[in-house]
């Protein structure tokens, strides 16, 4: 007698796992399905069918590695086929442990609702400190005239003709038993003869919904805010998608945003440059004042620490970042013009501190 062990190509210590996996290769391998005619394979399938069929039961295999014997077992059992057995049949069986039957599947499977996606401007205000909008979607979601059965509500649906409401119809393929969704029912197993009026009979209808619809500080461009169960209803009672808000932030007339960090220009007059002052800057939330000091040339900057952006889920801020600029006047009174050229007269053309000279300096700007 052949070593059943041998016969399947495992070890002795293999797992029902690998036994199973081994006897299935070789039953599609060797069935006399596929080998019509050919006695050798029909010969090696009954051999292979009897090795599983001592080696799948853990008490024949346990007589079996004491014995060297199954006891009077052999031939089919409960875990072969057997040569009668269809091709078709082996091949489902291999279906059932992955996916619970071959062409098995619930013919009222339910499926989540699609996600939707809505696109929201909002300002660098709404975006630093957050705010609460409300939008309106257009979704699908359950006819409420016939609770997305797609029937009138006194009609019930009938058993489908097609497949005798399995929801599957069946049919040979070579070797092969195959299964496919019904094309009458889709798969439901239910046909619709009176469709409800409201939804023509397709279960769902296209609504407008508002929602309310916090948004929280420290969001950027392209910021994504989940709302859930506000996308399409699920069918066969599966759950409602999701709700994916996409956030810009619009540009700003005076602010620019780089991160947590702001920043902006604003100008000083000349004397505040030359003898330092205060100047009164605008920030997200109100105005702050900056000191000036003496001798602050154009393109200074200074850091003005909290007054950024927020980090989202967090009470950091960024910080403001000003860059002053010197504002020259677009027109002097005589008084002022005679004031300036005295002190041009006075400071002198050629000190090299002032370069060309302020004078010329002064050329420049009230020529242009």
């Amino acid at each position: 007698m052949a070593d059943y062990y041998s016969t399947l190509g495992v070890s002795r210590d293999a797992s029902q796992e690998d036994i199973k996996k081994a006897f299935r290769q070789l039953a599609l391998k060797y069935h006399p399905d596929r080998n019509l005619g050919d006695k050798e394979s029909e010969e090696k399938f009954k051999e292979i069918n009897e090795a599983y069929t001592c080696l799948s039961d853990e008490s024949k295999r346990a007589h079996y590695d004491r014995f060297g014997t199954s006891n009077g077992f052999g031939g089919a059992g409960a875990g072969g086929f057997g040569a009668g057995a269809g091709f078709g049949d082996i091949f489902e069986n291999i279906f059932d442990d992955f996916f619970g039957g071959f062409g098995g599947f619930n013919k009222t499977r339910s499926t989540k609702g699609s996600d939707l996606r809505y696109n929201m401007n909002i300002t660098l205000e709404e975006a630093a400190f957050g705010v609460e909008k409300n939008i309106t979607i257009p979704k699908w979601q359950t006819c409420e005239t016939c609770s997305g059965s797609g029937s009138e509500p006194d009609k019930a649906a009938s058993t489908c003709p097609n497949c005798k409401g399995a929801g599957q119809v069946r049919f040979q393929q070579g070797f092969f038993s195959v299964a496919k969704t019904c094309g009458k029912c889709n798969g439901a197993g239910k046909v619709i003869t009176h469709p409800c009026k409201a939804c023509k009979g397709s279960g769902k209808m296209k609504v407008k919904k508002e929602i309310s619809l916090k948004i929280p500080a420290g969001v950027d461009n392209n910021s994504r805010l989940r709302v859930s169960g506000e996308g399409d209803f699920g069918s066969y009672g599966g759950p409602a998608g999701d709700l994916y808000v996409v956030l810009s932030v619009d540009d700003h007339r005076f602010f620019v945003r780089d991160g947590l960090d702001i920043y902006c220009q604003a100008p000083i007059q000349f004397h505040k440059a030359v003898f330092g002052g205060e100047i009164e800057v605008d920030t997200l939330d109100g105005s702050t004042k900056i000191k000036i000091p003496a001798g602050t040339p154009s393109g200074k900057t200074f850091h003005v620490k909290g007054r950024g952006m927020p980090k989202l889920g967090s009470h950091q801020r960024g910080d403001q970042i000003v860059t002053v600029y010197i504002d020259v006047p677009k027109k002097l009174t005589a008084r002022q013009k005679e004031l300036l050229e005295e002190f041009a007269r006075i400071s002198g053309d050629d000190n090299p501190e002032y370069g060309k000279g302020f004078k010329s300096k002064l050329k420049d700007l009230f020529s242009a």
